[in-house]
């Protein structure tokens, strides 16, 4: 049954083969590279060294982009993580934004992989959020759903603050606190 809002309309959703299927708008791995970089450029973000790295993580490889930009909120990183927002406007030339459709770190990550966790601080907030075709397929989701946390570290010890899986077309929450 498809989800409605509140004023009784049916919500669309979009299925999790869209993951893999927006993806391949990057042909080549390089150009997913460069949307997660142009983000980490973006203005607003301050960052000035980005390091990219590849791990190994009980037998996976794990490609990793770290900066040192100022981070995200938990607000900034929901909407990052669902499809079609953004808030890069139009700017000065000099300080225009790279990607204004909302689907550049989407496209890009899900080329790179099947998997995404971002950990992302900013202020005394630290948020992890995760986009997950794996995820997605073991629990036989209908819809796509991203998953977040944001912790609050206090004496050298994090605290849970808040927990949610949000599906990112219908927008409804199932909070554990």
């Amino acid at each position: 049954m498809a989800k409605l809002s509140d004023h009784g309309i049916r919500l669309s959703s979009m299925s999790p083969s869209f993951l893999h299927s927006n993806s391949t708008s990057h042909i080549w791995p390089f150009s997913a590279v460069a949307e997660l970089v142009d983000n980490a450029l973006d203005p607003g973000v301050s960052a000035k060294q980005i390091w990219i790295d590849v791990v190994e993580e009980a037998g996976h490889l794990c490609l990793t982009f770290v900066d040192n930009g100022s981070g995200m909120t938990p607000n900034k990183l929901h909407k990052m993580l669902s499809f079609g927002f953004t808030d890069k406007g139009s700017g000065k030339a000099s300080q225009q934004a790279i990607g204004l459709y909302g689907n550049g770190f989407k496209s890009g990550s899900m080329r790179l992989g099947r998997d995404a966790l971002i950990f992302t601080k900013n202020g005394g907030c630290q948020t992890v959020g995760m986009l997950s075709q794996t995820f997605l397929e073991n629990i036989k989701a209908q819809c796509i759903i991203t998953s977040f946390c944001r912790l609050r570290m206090s004496h050298s010890y994090l605290h849970l603050i808040h927990a949610c899986h949000v599906s990112t077309v219908a927008q409804n929450r199932q909070t554990t606190h």
